[in-house]
C-alpha cells in the first residue's frame, strides 16, 4: 500500500484550481438564471392586452404595388395620406406610435419621403396649435439604439412635441442565449452619442454606429407598433413611414367606437412604462362622437403582443369544413400558427396563404428564411390541400400581416403590424393589431375579401405567382428555419 502525499505547492495549485472552478460555475449559473429570467420576467402593466369586443366603425384600407401591364411597376398607396387627414382634421390630440420612422437607406435608389414629410406635417401641427397634445412614441433603432440622434427626432422635440423612445429593457428577451450576458453586464456601460467609428448597417450616409449599439442590436427586441390616434379616429397598420418602406404593400384599419379608448390606454402603457409623465396624457381624450360611432353588423377589439397569437389560434381552431381561410404574410414561422392552418385545412376548411419570399430587404438578397421552408411545410404536409403563393414582388417587400376567416354566416379579419412569428406574437415585441368581426357580407368584410381574392385570382394584373418559383425542399433550410425560431438567433 503506498501513500501520496502533496506538496504545499501542488495543494495550492489544486486549491486555486477548485476556486476557479467554482467561480466559474457561479458565473455560469449567473447567466443561465439571467437569461431564464429575462426571457419570463413579468410583462409591463397594460401589455399583452385583450380588450372587449366594441361596436363600431372599421374600414381597410391597402397599399399595393405590384407589375403593371406596361411592365412599369405600379403604385397604388393611401395609407398615408389617411394618416396626414387624421392629423390635419385633429383638434385635441395627436398620439403616434411607429417602429422605422427615418429616411436611412442604402443611396442607390430613390423613395418616397415618407419620414420627412410626417414629420414636417406634426410640426406645423403643433406651430398652427401651440396647445394641442402631440405625443410621438418611436423605437430606438431610429437612433441606431443610441450611437447618435437624428435631426428628425431634434426637431420634433424642439417644435414641443413630446417624444417617447421605447425602453426595450422592460419587455422579456427574445434572444436569450445572448441578452443574459447583456444584462448581466453589458447593459450597463452605457453608450455615448456620435463616438461610434462602425460602419452603420443602415445607410453608409447615416453616422456610424458604436460597439455597444452594435450589441444591443443582437437583442433582437423591438417596439413594433403601427398607431395613430386623435380624439376623432385611429388607424393601425402594418405600414411604417420609413423613406425605405415606402414602396412595401400594406394594409390597414381605420377606426371610430369604444375601442379608440383601448387603443389609448395601450399606448398609454409602453409610454408610461418608458419614462413618460402620466400628465401628458389628461387632454388626450377621445369625444364623445367617436366614442358612440357604431355599426350594427361590425364589432372590433384590440389585441396587443401574445392576445395575438391566442386570439388568431382559437379562430383557426374553430374553423370547420366549407370556410375558407385566408393569410397574407411578411413573415410566417411560429409554430402555432402554422399547426393551426394544417389542422384547419385537415377538418376540410379551404386555406391559401400569400407569402413574401424574403428575397429582398432594403437592396440586400435574403435567403428566403423562414417562409420558403414553412411554405415547403405546408404544401407537403397538407398534400397540396393548402395552397401558397407568393406575392410578386419587384424589389419591395409584402409586408401585409392578415388574416381573413369567412364562414357560413359570420367573418373574422385579424390584422395589424404584428408578423405570425414567436417574436412578433409570444409577448416579445410590442405589436398592436384588431380583430373585427361582421357579418360576411358587412362593406369592411367585402373589401378585405376583394383585397384577398383579387391578388389571388390575378386577373387585373399578376399579383401572385405560384409556390414552385420559389419552392425550397432543402433540408438545411427547413433546420435553419427552425433552429432560429426556436432559439430566438434570428432577425424575424
Amino acid at each position: 500500500m503506498s501513500v501520496v502525499v502533496m506538496g504545499k505547492k501542488q495543494r495550492t495549485r489544486w486549491t486555486k484550481k477548485r476556486i476557479a472552478t467554482a467561480f466559474l460555475a457561479l458565473v455560469m449559473l449567473f447567466l443561465i438564471l439571467t437569461s431564464v429570467y429575462g426571457a419570463n420576467k413579468p410583462l409591463p402593466k397594460g401589455l399583452s392586452f385583450a380588450g372587449e369586443l366594441h361596436e363600431g366603425e372599421v374600414e381597410f384600407l391597402t397599399d399595393m404595388t405590384y407589375p403593371g401591364a406596361d411592365g412599369e411597376t405600379v403604385y397604388e398607396h393611401g395609407i398615408f395620406e389617411q394618416v396626414h387627414d387624421m392629423i390635419e382634421e385633429a383638434e385635441e390630440f395627436v398620439l403616434l406610435d411607429m417602429f422605422l420612422f427615418n429616411d436611412e437607406y442604402e443611396r442607390s435608389t430613390e423613395y418616397p419621403n415618407v419620414s420627412g414629410d410626417l414629420v414636417d406635417m406634426l410640426i406645423e401641427k403643433k406651430e398652427t396649435d401651440p396647445n394641442m397634445e402631440i405625443i410621438v412614441i418611436t423605437d430606438p433603432i431610429n437612433t441606431f439604439y443610441g450611437s447618435y440622434y437624428p435631426e428628425s427626432l431634434k426637431s420634433l422635440e424642439a417644435a414641443g412635441i413630446r417624444l417617447v423612445m421605447t425602453d426595450l429593457s422592460e419587455l422579456r428577451d427574445s434572444n436569450p442565449a445572448f441578452s443574459g450576458v447583456w444584462r448581466a453586464g453589458i447593459e450597463w456601460l452605457g453608450n455615448s452619442e456620435d463616438s461610434g467609428w462602425l460602419p452603420n448597417p443602415f445607410s453608409p450616409d447615416s453616422p456610424d454606429g458604436t460597439v455597444r449599439s452594435y450589441l444591443s442590436l443582437l437583442n433582437f427586441k423591438a417596439n413594433h407598433r403601427k398607431v395613430l390616434v386623435t380624439e376623432k379616429e385611429g388607424l393601425v397598420t402594418s405600414a411604417n413611414p420609413h423613406d425605405a418602406s415606402a414602396h412595401h404593400s400594406n394594409i390597414a384599419f381605420t377606426l371610430k367606437g369604444v375601442v379608440l379608448k383601448d387603443l389609448v390606454e395601450s399606448e398609454k402603457a409602453v409610454a408610461l412604462m418608458s419614462g413618460a409623465d402620466e400628465q401628458w396624457f389628461e387632454r388626450v381624450v377621445i369625444s364623445e362622437e367617436a366614442m358612440n360611432a357604431s355599426s350594427s353588423d361590425t364589432r372590433v377589439q384590440l389585441i396587443t403582443e401574445g392576445k395575438i397569437r391566442e386570439t388568431l389560434i382559437e379562430e383557426l381552431a374553430l374553423t370547420e369544413e366549407g370556410d375558407t381561410v385566408y393569410l397574407g404574410a411578411f413573415y410566417l414561422s411560429d409554430r402555432l400558427v402554422i399547426e393551426g392552418l394544417k389542422e384547419a385545412s385537415e377538418r376540410g376548411a379551404h386555406v391559401r396563404v400569400i407569402l413574401d419570399a424574403n428575397k429582398d430587404a432594403f437592396g440586400r438578397e435574403k435567403n428566403g428564411v423562414p417562409n420558403r421552408p414553412v411554405a415547403s411545410e405546408l404544401v407537403h404536409d397538407s398534400a397540396g390541400r393548402l395552397e401558397v403563393k407568393w406575392y410578386n414582388t419587384q424589389g419591395e417587400q409584402f409586408h401585409t400581416k392578415l388574416v381573413h376567416v369567412e364562414r357560413q354566416e359570420e367573418s373574422i379579419v385579424i390584422g395589424g403590424s404584428s408578423n405570425f412569428t414567436k417574436r412578433n406574437l409570444g409577448d416579445l415585441n410590442l405589436e398592436t393589431n384588431v380583430k373585427v368581426v361582421a357579418n360576411r357580407d358587412a362593406d369592411v368584410m367585402q373589401d378585405v375579401k376583394t383585397y384577398f381574392d383579387t391578388i389571388w385570382m390575378n386577373e387585373e394584373a399578376q399579383f401572385t405567382i405560384g409556390y414552385e418559383e420559389f419552392a425550397d425542399e432543402s433540408t438545411t433550410t427547413r433546420f435553419l428555419y427552425r433552429f432560429q425560431e426556436w432559439s430566438g438567433l434570428s432577425t424575424f
